[in-house]
């Protein structure tokens, strides 16, 4: 009983914070202004076809990114000795302690017109960048912000394997390139899939880096709700209605994610 007990702030919480607001979204999605049950606000989805297929191709694009650049630099840091990994990952946190919003607004300094980097390639001869504005800014403000949470879910599960499990694939006659295909990356897919939804999610729904490095011209689904629940296109109910549709997407899409990681561990185990 007292173990219940512990548990109840967590749930008022979780009832007040979480599942409330939920249910407001849904609400308010199936109502009109009036308070009347509708469907309509689903309907008029169609006319924002290319925000929902510009917003998730951007996030998929950023999360590959990540996935190359991240795993190779957990594999990296997981066989590293624990003083040179401890800096490593000192530096992998460190713009994690500065404010979202003052990171992005860093790389508007660096990619604008007259930014260090085209600075940098004017003094060298070389011609400039014209990337502030485009959907490559958005991707590599994406990228940046988000590249983190891709590295510290993989290094944590690498290094975790068992040492004579490598050794034993390696007494087996596995080279390394097998020992890695068969061996390591199937054992560290829990920390892929947990890096691509910890990446996905919160790209697919952001906006401030497509409002700042997109310069308002790469609209996204986090711009579109944002300007339904804020902007002077006030509409809750459409917003909501988008707000779910992104929710279902991105919950069957981690539902098959898992599905598929999970089939890859029984394949390894036998």
């Amino acid at each position: 009983m007292k173990s219940k007990a512990l548990a109840v702030p967590y749930v008022a919480w979780m009832a007040l914070f979480v599942v409330a607001p939920l249910i407001l979204v849904v609400v308010y999605a199936f109502t009109t202004r009036d308070g009347g049950f509708t469907t309509a606000n689903f309907s008029t989805l169609t006319q924002y076809a290319g925000v929902f297929g510009r917003s998730f191709l951007l996030a998929i694009i950023a999360t590959l990114v990540c996935i190359l650049l991240g795993y190779p630099l957990a594999l990296l840091l997981a066989r590293e000795q624990s003083r040179l990994r401890g800096m490593a990952m000192l530096l992998i946190m460190l713009p994690m302690w500065m404010n979202f919003l003052l990171r992005t607004y860093s790389w508007v300094f660096l990619l604008e017109r007259n930014g260090f980097f085209n600075t940098l390639l004017e003094t060298v001869g070389l011609p400039k960048l014209d990337i502030i504005g485009s959907p490559t800014a958005v991707v590599l403000g994406m990228v940046y912000n988000f590249l983190p949470f891709m590295v510290l879910p993989i290094f944590s599960v690498i290094e975790k394997i068992d040492p004579r499990v490598i050794e034993a694939a390696q007494d087996l006659g596995a080279n390394s390139s097998q020992v890695f295909r068969r061996v390591i990356f199937p054992l560290s897919l829990p920390g892929v899939l947990s890096g691509v939804t910890m990446v996905f999610i919160p790209s697919v729904s952001t906006f401030v880096i497509s409002r700042l490095l997109g310069g308002g011209m790469n609209l996204l689904l986090g711009d579109l709700i944002e300007m339904q629940f804020l902007g002077s296109a006030y509409n809750p109910h459409l917003g909501s209605a988008i707000s779910l549709v992104m929710m279902v997407i991105v919950l069957v899409s981690m539902g098959i994610m898992n599905r598929f990681g999970e089939g890859e561990g029984e394949a390894v185990l036998l």
